[in-house]
């Protein structure tokens, strides 16, 4: 039986393109008693409820800046998978309070309203960005990363359990380079920050699929990161955009040049699971109140990184993913 039978399933940032995916799958496999669509846009709220027509779904505009709303969406919530951000990294650059206010704050907000109504699991998505972030959206989400762990000693004996997931890039997610590449095609000229610029990539429904599988095996206090493929930037430009030309035009405000999964710290605390890792939570209690995962430990300095992954995407690969 699916563990969300009878049960009353909260997504924040409902609308965007991971709520959007989750709801579908949900919907098709695992049809919850009430499945609740938390977010701040009341048009796409709209366009979603035209999508997807099902007795269960409900359509809460709120924003996790506003604990009291958050207090009214919670009631009688079972599982709340967090998906609602800032994720631009320019614009957080530029407007940091905002960001702050949403990614960290915003995740406060969650933890304990999440404590105080009794919610049984909330489980965070968190991005590459986070491990060794050098923007200030990497920094946010590995505030809010480092508060949803903690938030399992702040539940305490309550009922509330806390994970994060940590993946890369989702392909043809709104905002991300490929609708960009598709819509310059006709132009003959593409812009690359830089041609050495690699990345990690899952697809939309392989990062659903991941996500629902993590809040069904968490104990409390992990960050789940999937083994997922790279992809060099400009093999994705000539894929999709064949005979343009490939401009570089330097890197960006807060840009890496390589994303990281897991440094050599984080390593220290990480699990091989066989298709993901795990990085076990460090505060004292855990693997007594818990069964520890059965997992083999890195070598040490290990890191898993985007330039020296042993997974790559090409071709036509990349052209079966992208949707040409």
């Amino acid at each position: 039986m699916s563990m969300f039978a009878d049960q009353s399933v909260l997504i924040t940032g409902g609308t965007g393109s991971f709520g959007s995916s989750l709801t579908r799958y949900l919907l098709e496999h695992q049809p919850p008693r009430r499945l609740i669509i938390f977010s701040r846009d009341e048009f796409k709220q709209f366009e979603m409820q035209k999508k997807f027509e099902h007795p269960c779904l409900r359509f809460f505009l709120g924003d996790v800046r506003d604990r009291d709303r958050l207090r009214t969406a919670f009631h009688d919530v079972d599982y709340v998978f967090h998906a609602a951000a800032l994720k631009q990294v320019p614009a957080a650059e530029y407007n940091p309070f905002e960001a702050v206010k949403t990614n960290i704050l915003g995740a406060q907000n969650i933890i304990e309203t999440a404590i105080e109504t009794g919610v049984k699991r909330v489980i965070a998505l968190s991005t590459d960005k986070a491990a060794n972030p050098i923007n200030l959206y990497g920094a946010t989400k590995l505030c809010s990363d480092k508060l949803f762990i903690a938030g399992n000693s702040y539940a305490g004996g309550q009922v509330t359990r806390f994970a994060v997931v940590r993946y890369g890039n989702v392909l043809n997610s709104r905002g991300s380079v490929v609708p960009l590449f598709k819509s310059l095609r006709a132009t003959g000229r593409l812009p690359v920050t830089d041609k050495r610029m690699t990345r990690f990539f899952v697809t939309l429904d392989e990062a659903t699929r991941f996500v629902v599988g993590c809040i069904e095996r968490m104990h409390g206090g992990e960050v789940f990161i999937p083994k997922i493929p790279s992809v060099r930037i400009t093999d994705l430009a000539r894929v999709i955009a064949p005979g343009c030309d490939i401009e570089e035009t330097g890197i960006r405000p807060g840009e890496k040049l390589h994303e990281l999964l897991i440094g050599s710290d984080d390593a220290r605390q990480a699990l091989d699971m066989g298709d993901y890792y795990i990085l076990e939570p460090q505060y004292p209690t855990w693997g007594q109140d818990h069964l520890p995962h059965q997992g083999k430990p890195l070598p040490e300095g290990f890191v898993y990184s985007s330039d020296t992954n042993d997974q790559w995407l090409e071709g036509q690969e990349i052209l079966d993913l992208v949707g040409e």
